[in-house]
Parts: C-alpha cells; structure tokens; sequence
C-alpha cells in the first residue's frame, strides 16, 4: 500500500500532476510553484506505487546542482536508484558505455574542457586575430550553431534567419567553424556537442545499442523543458523511440536563453506532438509575498508574442510583505552606494548576507557593486564566475584538509579548524569586504559545513567533500551575493536588489527584435521572482555623473507615472546611512589618447592600457612598502588598503592636492580620511620608514 506521505501536503493542483496517468504530461510551472516537489513525488509516487521500477526512470535538468537535489528528494522519497542528471552527463555515461561498439574496439575520445585553444588556431588559419574575448564569442557561436544541428556550410544563411550577431561576418564565422571541426577530428577529440550527437548517432544508428537503452529507460522526466535545444530534444526523441511515457515541466515565462540555441517551441507545441497529453498548470507561489507576486505578475502581463499564450498568472500563498522598492538615482555610483547602504541596513537587522543578492543585466556592471560593497563594509560573493569547488582556495583547504596527520581532539570541528591553518584561515580573522574577503568566506563555508557534520571523523568529511564536489551541491557561502540575472536563474534570496533598469541595459542595447525584447522582459520577470520577502528595483539617470541621460526601463510597472506609482511607492532610505557611503566618480577620458575610459582599471590609471605609462617607478616601490607596513599594523590584507591598480594609478598621475587625488577611482571619502595625508606626504618625497613610526605610534 502506498505510503501516505508522499501525497500528503501536496496543493489540488500538484496532486493531479503526480496522480496523472502514465504517459505524456505537460506541467506548467510558475516560479515558486514548487515544480521539483511535483516531479519528485510524481516519481516516487510511480515507484512507491508499483507502476515502474526506479532503475527504469531517467530524470534530466540543466545543472548538476538541480539534478543532485532531485536525488536527495528522491533518496528521502523512497525512490532510490532512479537516474537524475543532466542531459550532459546522461548522454556522457551512455557513450562511455558504448564505446567499444561505437569507436571501432577504442574508448571514446578525450572530452575538451574548453572550446578555447582550437578556436584560437582555427581563428588564426581564418586570417583572423583573437584575443581571449573573441575566442569567447567565436566559441558561443559555434556551441549555438552545433546545439542547433547547423553544419558549418549551413552557418551563414542560419545565422542570418536567426539574426545572429557574430563577433565578425558570417562567413567568417563559418570558414572559422570549418576549421574548428578539421583541427579537432586530427588532434582525435572531441566537444560536448559532439558527445551528445554521439549518443543521439548511437541510438539512430546501432539497433543493439537503441534496444539495450530503451529497455534501460522507460519513462522520462525532462526539467526545465523551455529550455531544450534541437539537438537536446532529438537526443529525448532518440530515448523514447515509439513510446509517449514523459513528462515534462517548465514555465515559458523564463525562456531566457535562446540566445544559446534553446527553444520553448517544444514546449509550446507538447500537446500537439503528443495528441492526448495532460497539462496541468501550477499557479500557487509559495516563495514569494503577494507583493512580489503582483509586480511579477505585472512584469508579465505585459508579454506578447507565441510564448505568451502559456504565460500564467500566480497566486501567492505566503503572507503580506513591504511593497516593491522602485528608486531612481543620479548615476551608477550613487545606485551602488545606496544598494550597499540599503545591504548594511538589511544586515544590521537580521538578514543574514547570504540570504541577500544584486542582479544586473551584464556582468560589467558588477565591478561598481564590488566597490561600493568593498567601501561599506559588507562581505560579497560573485555568483557564476567560478564553480565552488575549483576554486584555488577551496581546492587548497581540501588538499589540507585531506593531508592533515595530526590529533582528532574535541570533534571534527576544533580539527578542521587546525587543519585550515595551514593555508592560513583563521575563523576569527575575516578581512574586510572584496575579494580576500570572499575567499575567506569560501573557506569559511567548508567550516559551516563541518558544524553540521559534527559527529563525523575527518576521513568520513572528506569523503563527503568529495561526494558534493563530484556533484557541485556547493555549500553556502556568507556574503551577498552578485550575479547577472541569467546566472541567478533556479536560485532565490530574502532580499533582491535589481539593479542598472534602464534603457539600453534592460533590455539591451542589441535587442532589436520584438522576440529579442521579449525575452528582456522575461529576463526581468525572472529577476523579480528570486525574491521571497523584499525586492528593489532601481536606475540610474547617467551612468557616470553630469553623463548622457538614460529612460528607467520600458518594463518595470512604475516607469510609467500616476497609478503606477501610486501602488508602488518610492521607499526613503536612511539619508545619513547613504550620505557617508555615496562615491561620486568624475568620468575620465584617457589622458594620451583621450578615449572615454569605461573600463575600471583603465579609469583608475587615467589612460587606456595599451597607452604608454609614465609611472614613477621609485615612487610606486615606496608606496608598495608603505602599503606592506601599514597593512602589518592594521592587520588587514594589503589590498584592503589600495590595490596595485591604485598604487599604479597614484604613481603615474603622482596627485599633490587632496581633490586630485579624491578624483583617482577606487580612492572613496573614507579611504581618502584614512591614508590621504600618507599618500600626498609620499607623492612630496615623504620617506616610508617616518610614515610607519608615526602611524605604529
């Protein structure tokens, strides 16, 4: 008899979907509608229930992150042994499997870890020159064009029907791609594209090799399915043959990766390939407060265009919250300043840093957040730069960590602790805001995990480090977090700040299409539903002060005046907690050249980089000591105080008033207080060693 608790605490709605029959299932699944608790207890359901054996289940999601926690759900369920993976390492296992069969006798050809170096010789037999950027955007176009089963004769006219814009001209682009494929197939490798059409080809293509899959795989789940592409959806048609048993779930509303050749078309048009289909729509958010859940709703209302015709309307269960914050801000620094105040703020009250993000439209835009945070005071993380667990730091802590020989005294705690001190982390010792502090943060996130462990020996952590380092379930890390809002998909805070809405950066500058603006407005619309509690959405109307004025974004509710202000009020910040945090930054045009400076550093050193320096090196020498005693004394990182960019920026531009040295960015009211004075006294010929006694004082 089935255990009751897998239906119990299940909506009407998430009923039906792990109740339908077998076959095809379409669920349609609002942000916060609790998706992953309806696909895993449909599973489990399925199991518990005698209707399927869990070794005949094959799960597939977009992240090792999403497909780890579908395990665990699985795992508490009573659904052991049912395979959750990404379509990557599901296609991967397969053709590992079925390597002999498929290479002629040999295992399978080395996987490339990055498209990079042959991109850059095939570049280079193209006539072109590429530095590490365009190695990127030559790189994506080629993913796009594979991931969408376009040949590299086929590149040019798909490129143009899909209004692509290549880093060069389309044939280029191609003759680019041509030689990517030559230069792969001679050095006997192979990509991720080409692993799945391997496994796709040994489907098609070996009757042996489709029959032992499909008896393998019975029944399908597919999550996120708005964001499939045309090689993804084929390599599911190639694993269900002749049979309908899959589900499906996503939500059209945040298709927001097209641009890397998924499509929601599959989703749009599931009832029509599966005549006879279930659809059942989840509307019911228990994330976010009814606030939140009304500006999304609005946001969305707005959509046109064929994915809009599944656009859902939520409904949100949790209690009342504040309403939306919506600020306008002379420019970017001001904006930063006031998040970061505002973080402070949140902070001090109780939320704790991990439970707060800042999201924007391009990754640039994180630099000024990373200052303005740094200058506050406040720890951060940047989300989707770098996995967790390649982290120089996190690699170096689990290499200490497994080395360690010495005594197991006082539990598992006290000894990581001991352990860490080799790579030198003190718990006690967190450096200011910035980047040393985020790698203490990191480091700090093993310790939390091992509180939690607390009853382990050393060996059974490590052994568990490894378990989630394999699967990427990343602990969490203390800090706020930053990240683009295509990164912060599938995550959510207590406190989202959406910042940068204007014109030209939502949407985009680029997006010159209906289609292309559309998926800007779900962008946002994702933005908006990360927030559980409270939820900021600001512009600025420059970005550098006294700089060419910018519209709010056509698609936040209350850039349009009257009602919509009216419902969604501006919220008055705590002026005097701003006041000493806002950092005006005076735009700079290059010094030799006079090319606007956009670029931090190059705004820093007045002058763009591959302009001629005139640092004075003695001087520079002189204030790397001056900074190396003072951060002794302080007991702070060196960088807290000035980083090299700075020091480079002071030593070229060599200031001898404090209002030319305020204007070098990076050098905010409080550090201008602090080390103003010592930095002028250098610049004038002041020796080190008088500066140091006096400060040591």
């Amino acid at each position: 008899m089935l255990a009751r608790p897998i239906l119990d605490g299940l909506d009407p709605d998430q009923a039906i979907a792990v109740t339908a029959p077998a076959g095809p299932l379409c669920i349609l699944a609002g942000a916060g509608t609790g998706k992953t608790r309806a696909i895993t207890h449909r599973i489990a359901h399925r199991v518990r229930s005698g209707q399927v054996r869990a070794q005949h289940v094959l799960a597939v999601t977009f992240t090792a992150r999403a497909a780890a926690e579908m395990r665990e759900r699985l795992g508490r369920l009573g659904a052991d042994g049912v395979q959750a993976r990404t379509f990557h390492a599901a296609a991967l296992r397969q053709v590992r499997y079925f390597a002999p069969r498929l290479f002629s006798g040999r295992d399978m050809p080395e996987l490339l870890d990055s498209k990079a170096r042959l991109v850059t010789q095939a570049a280079t037999r193209a006539g072109l020159k590429t530095d590490r950027d365009v190695a990127r955007d030559l790189a994506s176009e080629i993913e796009w064009a594979k991931a969408s089963l376009i040949e590299p004769d086929d590149y040019a006219k798909a490129a143009a029907k899909a209004l692509r814009e290549p880093p060069f001209d389309a044939a280029k682009v191609a003759q680019v791609y041509a030689h990517y494929e030559r230069i792969k197939r001679a050095q006997g490798v192979i990509d991720f594209e080409d692993m799945i059409r391997a496994a796709i080809w040994a489907v098609e293509e070996h009757p042996d090799v489709a029959d032992q899959v499909r008896a393998q795989y019975r029944h399908f789940v597919v999550d996120e399915y708005q964001d499939v592409n045309p090689m993804q959806q084929r390599l599911l048609d190639a694993w269900l043959g002749e049979r309908d048993d899959v589900t499906v779930v996503g939500d059209a509303s945040q298709t927001i990766y097209s641009f890397t050749g998924a499509s929601a078309s599959y989703l749009v048009d599931f009832k029509r390939r599966h005549p006879g289909a279930t659809v059942v729509r989840l509307i019911r958010d228990y994330r976010s407060t009814p606030q939140v859940v009304g500006l999304a709703n609005a946001v969305i209302s707005r959509a046109r265009g064929e994915l809009s015709r599944l656009r859902l309307e939520l409904v949100g269960q949790r209690p009342a919250g504040p309403e939306p914050t919506v600020r306008t801000f002379a420019d970017e620094p001001e904006e930063a300043a006031a998040v970061a105040a505002r973080c402070a703020e949140l902070i001090a009250a109780g939320t704790p840093a991990r439970e707060i993000a800042v999201l924007f439209r391009v990754n640039a835009q994180s630099e000024v957040y990373q200052e303005a945070l740094a200058e506050a005071g406040v720890p951060y993380v940047v989300h989707g730069t770098e996995r967790f667990f390649d982290r120089v730091e996190v690699r170096e802590a689990m290499i200490a960590l497994r080395s360690y020989r010495g005594e197991f005294v006082d539990g598992l705690v006290p000894t990581v602790h001991t352990a860490l001190e080799r790579v030198g982390w003190r718990p006690d010792a967190p450096p200011a805001g910035g980047a040393q502090r985020e790698r203490w943060e990191a480091v700090a996130a093993l310790v939390n995990l091992a509180e939690g462990m607390a009853g382990l020996d050393l060996d059974a952590f490590n052994t568990e480090l490894s378990r989630r380092a394999a699967l990427q379930h990343v602990p969490t890390v203390e800090g706020v977090t930053l990240s683009s809002l295509h990164s912060a998909k599938g995550l959510e805070w207590d406190a989202v700040f959406l910042v940068g809405l204007a014109e030209g950066t939502l949407p985009v500058v680029h997006a010159r299409t209906p289609d292309a603006v559309e998926e800007e407005r779900r962008l946002l619309y994702v933005g908006v539903t990360r927030a559980r509690h409270t939820l900021w959405l600001s512009h600025a109307s420059a970005r550098t002060p006294g700089g060419r004025p910018r519209r709010p974004s056509r698609f936040v509710p209350t850039a349009t005046p009257d009602a919509a202000d009216a419902r969604y009020p501006k919220r008055p910040l705590d002026k005097a907690a701003v006041a000493g945090r806002v950092r005006r930054v005076i735009a700079v045009s290059c010094r030799v050249c006079g090319t606007g400076l956009v670029n931090g550093a190059d705004r820093k050193l007045g002058r763009c980089s591959t302009c001629p320096s005139d640092l004075d090196e003695e001087l520079f020498e002189r204030l790397v000591d001056w900074r190396a005693r003072l951060a002794a004394i302080q007991k702070v990182p060196a960088f807290v105080i000035f980083t090299d960019v700075t020091l480079s920026a002071i030593a070229e531009r060599r200031p001898g008033r404090r209002e030319e040295l305020a204007v070098i960015a990076g050098i905010g009211p409080r550090k201008l207080t602090l080390y103003g004075d010592d930095v002028l006294a250098l610049v004038a010929g002041a020796s080190v060693d008088a500066l140091a006694e006096g400060r040591a004082r």
